[in-house]
This record gives structure tokens, sequence and C-alpha cells, in this order.
């Protein structure tokens, strides 16, 4: 009936409230969600470019001292060799041939001495004695390479094992005054200067600092590996090359290893150049433990938040029911379980208004229950609210559209409102529930009803007051003709301020409409 669609209007804003809380929460932990992802990415992004510059200064630092040893001891070859093509210096004897070339000569203990060999490769001087051993070169890398290119400058060769150590050899060619070749002048630089340069530095176990030469063969590496040193990254397949640029930096797995770091090769024009890598646990290790306790703070309140919202929708519902609850029981008769006076004095207000602004009718049924207060005195007050629950369950059953409003008006009397039905279309409801209860009492002498209906078309300056006052008058003379019987009120007349009951003559029971009149009021005999 019509208070359950109206309850449901009365819901709207509760739930409304309910949806409009879910969403502000959801929205707020969303916020604040991207907020923290935001915060959280910016602090990993300057970890990582904190850890990039440390190691471009790392790798900065041990090229410079690298390049500086390798120009000094570059220094010493070229002097060498640019001394060994004057005409003089075969003329002096060994020792001071030997003050001539070596006098300014670099010296340190990871350098190994300069040796000069000839054209065939034969040693010829030495620069640790006077009396050099027998010995031939000429299968070795560091005098073929510069035997046919006259240009070869400085070269440095693979890692090998040189004179009882493991070092890299630095050559240079001796070029006569034709162009013509006359041998090769050679020194190294022990590993063990790789490895006092790098025990120097606060590494950790996974950190890795690589040198290698232009042709990207690996020189030297910490961790220190056999297997690796003089390996050329450029026949790894699975490595791209282009990965890692000249003052560059790379994150990922490198050619070496599975373990992914931060990789930055310094900028050099160096015959080598270096790579220093940082594992990714170790820059974002401090990162993570930041975000875990982040994340573990959000959490928590994110799990607070939409605690509390869930209590607060719960706690919300149950107010909504319990006052839906409360004006069902402020608005609903306890006995018949229809709307009572104080509803339908709400709903004719609204629905009055309604009709006014769609110029549309509203019908009004007033029921009365027949004889019913010397039945209730004969039988009993037990018997009578008997007699009103089966007249409301008859009414019941007869008002089934969403917008319809039946209550107990009062006393034996009831109401109902019928938004947007014509006289006619009233009257055939009156005539439903007045056949009901005239079925379901089997006898007059339990009771019947009498009913009187009204409809109309509410004029702007009318009130409801008219359409009740109407009905109410059909109703008295419905029971002033005799009882059990439907009476319509005439719509108002040109000469009148409100409605008219017009009675003319009778009717057959079998059709509604009169012989002389349009509208009529109907029982067995039916009054018009």
């Amino acid at each position: 009936m019509g208070f359950g669609r109206r309850k449901d209007v009365a819901s709207r804003p509760w739930r409304l409230s309910v949806k409009l809380l879910i969403a502000s929460s959801v929205v707020t932990v969303i916020g604040f969600s991207a907020i923290c992802v935001s915060v959280m990415l910016d602090m990993r992004r300057g970890e990582e470019k904190l850890a990039r510059q440390t190691l471009e200064n790392l790798a900065s630092g041990i090229d410079a001292d690298i390049s500086r040893n390798i120009e000094v001891y570059d220094l010493s070859l070229r002097a060498v060799a640019s001394s060994l093509v004057m005409p003089e210096i075969k003329d002096v004897s060994k020792e001071i041939r030997h003050l001539i070339l070596f006098d300014h000569a670099a010296t340190a203990k990871h350098f190994g001495a300069i040796q000069v060999f000839d054209a065939d490769g034969k040693l010829t001087i030495d620069a640790s004695t006077l009396d050099p051993v027998s010995e031939n070169r000429s299968d070795e890398e560091y005098f073929q390479v510069h035997r046919d290119p006259p240009d070869e400058g400085l070269f440095i060769s693979r890692p090998m094992l040189h004179r009882g150590a493991y070092a890299i050899v630095l050559s240079r060619r001796i070029t006569g005054a034709d162009g013509s070749f006359q041998g090769v002048v050679a020194g190294s630089i022990r590993f063990s200067y790789f490895h006092d340069l790098f025990g120097r530095l606060s590494l950790e176990p996974d950190d890795t600092i690589t040198v290698l030469r232009r042709d990207r063969t690996i020189i030297m590496r910490t961790p220190f590996d056999l297997d690796i040193i003089g390996k050329n990254l450029g026949d790894r397949p699975s490595w791209n090359s282009a990965n890692l640029q000249s003052g560059g930096s790379y994150s990922g797995v490198g050619p070496v290893d599975s373990v992914p770091r931060l990789y930055v090769r310094r900028s050099s024009t160096s015959p080598l150049f270096v790579v220093v890598g940082k594992p990714m646990d170790s820059i974002l290790r401090l990162w993570r433990t930041e975000a875990t306790r982040i994340g573990a703070v959000m959490t928590a309140l994110i799990s607070f938040v939409l605690g509390v919202t869930l209590f607060l929708a719960r706690e919300i519902g149950r107010r909504a029911l319990a006052e839906e609850k409360l004006e069902e029981l402020a608005t609903t008769d306890a006995l018949t379980g229809l709307r009572n006076r104080r509803k339908f004095d709400s709903v004719i207000d609204e629905e009055w208004r309604r009709a006014t602004r769609q110029k549309i009718p509203l019908a009004l049924l007033m029921i009365d229950a027949d004889h019913f207060k010397s039945y209730n005195d004969t039988f009993g007050h037990q018997a009578g609210d008997q007699v009103l629950i089966g007249v409301a369950i008859c009414i019941s059953d007869s008002v089934r559209r969403a917008g319809d409003c039946a209550v107990r008006y009062g006393g034996e009397e009831f109401a109902v409102l019928l938004p947007g039905l014509s006289s006619a279309d009233a009257l055939a409801v009156a005539e439903t529930i007045r056949l009901k209860v005239q079925q379901w009492s089997g006898e007059p002498m339990v009771t019947t009803v009498s009913i009187g209906v009204a409809s109309l078309t509410p004029a702007p300056k009318m009130e409801w007051s008219e359409l009740v006052r109407a009905a109410d008058e059909a109703l008295y003379l419905a029971k002033a003709k005799g009882r059990n019987r439907s009476v319509l009120a005439t719509p108002p007349q040109a000469d009148a301020g409100g409605l008219k009951l017009v009675i003319p003559g009778r009717c057959e029971a079998s059709n509604l409409e009169s012989k002389d009149s349009p509208m009529c009021s109907c029982t067995s005999e039916v009054w018009c």
C-alpha cells in the first residue's frame, strides 16, 4: 500500500548517508594510499639517485688513480722509445746507456722493469740488469700488435703471467727515422697494484669494481675471480653492450653473474675504463625498511578507518531501522495493522499537493461498520475487535496499489485514499470492499459496511478537508438509506461551494449506471 512506498522514501536519506560514508572512507583510503605510494616511490628514486652519485664518485676516483699511473708509466716508455732512436746511443757503454734510458723511468713496487726487444723479438735491454737473459717475445700479442700497424700507440695487453706474476703489459713501438720497425719497448703493472687499490676501499661483499679495456676485455675485477679475468664481454650473447654506455648507468642483471645491481661507467679517455656496481638489495635496504614501516602504519590506519566506517554504517543502519520501526509504531493502528489517523493526515496532505500540481483526481472512501456499537455491546469487546480486524483485512485485500493508503480513521470507521482514481473507479473499489465484508461476515447481523465515496481534481484554492467532508456526508447518507451500501458524492456544481449529493431515483443492482443519472449508490437496491 502507499505507506510501504513512503516508508522506502523515508529510508532513502539513511541509505544515502551510509553510501556517502562508505564512499568518503574509500576515497580517503585511496587518496592516502596514493600519497603514501607516491612518497615511497620518491624515496626509492632518491635512494637510487644517491647510490648513483656515490658510485660515480667512486668510479671517478678509481679511474683517476689508474689513469695517472698508466700515464706516468707511458711517459717512461715514450722516453725510452725516443732515446733508442738517437744515433749517439749506440756508441756509449752499457752503463751509460742504462742511465740515459732508465734514469727518469717511473719506479714503484707494482711496476715491472722496462724491457726493450729488437725487431725480431729478442730481448736486448732490461732495466733490471745490465746483462739480460736471452729470451724472445715475437709471439706475444704486445709485440705483434706493433710490428704491423705503425700507429698503434700505447697498447695494453690482456692479463697474463709475466715474469712470474699476473700483470698487464704496456708497450710502445720503436720507430726508426725512416719509419721502419725497430722493436718494442714494454713494461708491466702487476695485479698487486689493483689489489692494493681496491683493498683501501670499504666495499660490501657483493659490490663490484671492474676495470676493462676499450674492447671490453676484463683486466681486473673485485671480487677477484681468475676465471673471469681476461674474458671479453662482447663474446657473451646474453649481454648487450649498449646497456652501459660511457658515462651512463644501468640497473639490472650484469654480464658476469645473476645479481641485480646498479652499474655506473666512468666516462674517460684512458685506454682503460672503470665500471662500479652495487646490488639493488643493498641500495634499497633502508628504503625497504622505511617502506615496510610506513606500509604497516598505513595498513593499520586503513584497517582502522574501514573498521570505523563499517561500524558507523552498521550503527546508522540500526538507527534507520529503529526509526522506521518507531515511525511504523507511531503511524500504525495496533489492532488492525492499518495506518492510523496521524499517518492519514500526513499522507492526504502530501497527495493533495501532488494532485494539485499534476492536476489529477484524488479519491477518498470513508467506511463505517454498520451496527457495530450494538454488536460490541451484545457480544463483547473481543468479538468487536475481531470484527474490526476482519473489516481491515477485507480493505487491505481490496487495496493493492503502491500509492493507496488504507487507515483506521477512528473507532469503527476506516478511510481509504486512492490517488489518481476517478469517481467511477473509486466507486468500484468501494463496492469490492463492501461485498468482501458482506461475504466474510456471512450474515447481516454480524456486520456490514457503509461507504461514502468522493473524488475530485483539486483546485489551487481548495483544501483537502473539503474532500473529507464530502466523503463523510456521503457516508452519512449511505447509513441514512439503510446501510450496507456505497454512496458517491457528485463533483462541485457551478452554483455550489462544495460537493453535492444527488439522489434522483432508483436503478438495478446489476447495472451501476442509473436509468436517470450517471452516478449512483449501490446496494441490493441501488440508490441513485
